[in-house]
C-alpha cells in the first residue's frame, strides 16, 4: 500500500475514535441528538474523516489510471516487437505525379491576363 493511503486510514481512525468519545460526552452531558449534530467538535471531527475518505479515493483512482497506462505501454512494446505482417490490400497507394505538361501551362499563361493579336486580321477573325 501506499505510504500516503497508510497515514490517511490512520487519521480517519483517529477523528472516528474522536467523534465517539464526544458524542458519548455530550450524551451524559443531556444534549439532545439535534444539538449534538450540530456541535462545531462533532462537525468538525466528520469533515476530518471525510476528508481522508476523498483523498484516499482519489489516490486509489490516480493508482488506477497509472496502471492502466503502465499496462498500455506494456501492450505497445509487446506489439512493437512482433514482426508486421501487411496484406496487399491494406498497403496505401502512391498518388501519380502530375504531367509537367500541365504545370508548365499553368506557369506560362496566367488567368487574369489575355493575349493581344499582332495584326487586325487576327483581331477581326477573333470578333
Amino acid at each position: 500500500m501506499n505510504s500516503k493511503v497508510t497515514t490517511l486510514e490512520a487519521t480517519k481512525k483517529i477523528s472516528q475514535a474522536k467523534l465517539d468519545t464526544r458524542r458519548i460526552f455530550l450524551k451524559e452531558k443531556g444534549l439532545s441528538d439535534e444539538a449534538i449534530r450540530k456541535d462545531v467538535t462533532i462537525r468538525k471531527l466528520k469533515a476530518e474523516a471525510r476528508k481522508s475518505d476523498f483523498r484516499m479515493a482519489a489516490i486509489a483512482k490516480q493508482e488506477e489510471i497509472t496502471r492502466q497506462v503502465a499496462k498500455a505501454k506494456a501492450d505497445k512494446l509487446a506489439a512493437a516487437k512482433l514482426p508486421k505482417e501487411e496484406s496487399p490490400e491494406e498497403k496505401p497507394v502512391k498518388k501519380e505525379k502530375k504531367a509537367k505538361k500541365e504545370r508548365t501551362e499553368k506557369q506560362a499563361k496566367p488567368e487574369g491576363k489575355i493575349e493581344k493579336p499582332e495584326n487586325k486580321t487576327e483581331q477581326e477573325q477573333a470578333q
